[in-house]
């Protein structure tokens, strides 16, 4: 069973001013997966990408696209954030996150949470001692996890979730709070037969993140695998990998250009 994650960057490749690749990137990163998780879809591509893939997808969208305060439609939005509109906002895209699964999984159901309210960046904030315009600017870009529980044909289970943490380098507590809330949506919401999967890019790296710490020395029924030392990771409970990897340049490469600024990472699983 393999299992990827990627954040798309909305289609973008790099050095960043030519035509969107998000099709091209979609087929690339969904070739012989079980299970893919994409972060930074933009809200015009939201529910297509399971036509693309032959894969079931289960989309959530984060942002709506707007200008300013003012939301647009998706197609409009995909046509003002186009590399030659003259308009270099990305934003005007909306963006979200999508799983998809496979296309004979039977989906049980889907829940989303918003990992940084404004009540929950207050508190957090309050305890990490943030300034509050730094707690404002926390909140002004929602930032989700959502989750699907599914089952196979062969009546196992599983809950797939993924993320996309808040990114501020300067303080990785941010996106590490986020993560720790995710993780804490998808305890509650697990039942014992499932083998869990959470996949993203949380912005931390497992060297710096509490929460990673703490998962990785809880007691052996509640301990989860981390896949990754990145700030793009797999964790796992329910479940051995047999190898992970992640992605060379030359494997995301089209047309003498790198395919997102991220690359994808994967793993496999047994079965």
């Amino acid at each position: 069973m393999l299992i990827r994650t990627w954040n798309l960057n909305r289609g973008a490749s790099v050095p960043p001013g030519a035509r969107s690749r998000l099709r091209e990137m979609v087929a690339l990163v969904t070739a012989g997966a079980d299970v893919v998780c994409l972060q930074e879809v933009p809200a015009w591509a939201l529910g297509s990408l399971g036509g693309w893939s032959g894969l079931q997808e289960v989309p959530a969208r984060a942002e709506r696209p707007h200008i300013g305060p003012f939301p647009l439609p998706a197609a409009l939005g995909r046509i003002l954030s186009r590399p030659h509109s003259g308009l270099l906002e990305p934003a005007f895209a909306g963006r979200g996150n999508s799983i998809l699964i496979p296309a004979n999984a039977r989906i049980r159901d889907v829940k989303t949470v918003t990992l940084n309210t404004n009540i929950f960046c207050e508190e957090r904030g309050a305890a990490l001692g943030l300034a509050r315009k730094r707690v404002r600017w926390w909140e002004r870009k929602r930032r989700i996890c959502h989750l699907v529980h599914y089952e196979l044909p062969d009546r196992r289970r599983f809950l797939v979730a993924t993320l996309h943490a808040t990114s501020y380098p300067p303080d990785i507590r941010l996106a590490d709070a986020e993560l720790q809330r995710a993780v804490g949506f998808v305890d509650r919401h697990a039942e014992v037969e499932e083998t869990v999967i959470v996949a993203g890019d949380f912005n931390v790296i497992r060297a710096q993140s509490q929460t990673i710490a703490a998962l990785e020395s809880a007691p052996p029924e509640f301990r989860w695998t981390i896949t990754g030392a990145r700030a793009e990771n797999i964790l796992l409970r329910g479940a051995a990998a047999l190898g992970a990897r992640r992605w060379s340049e030359e494997q995301r490469a089209a047309g003498g250009r790198l395919l997102s600024d991220h690359a994808p990472d994967e793993v496999e699983l047994p079965g």
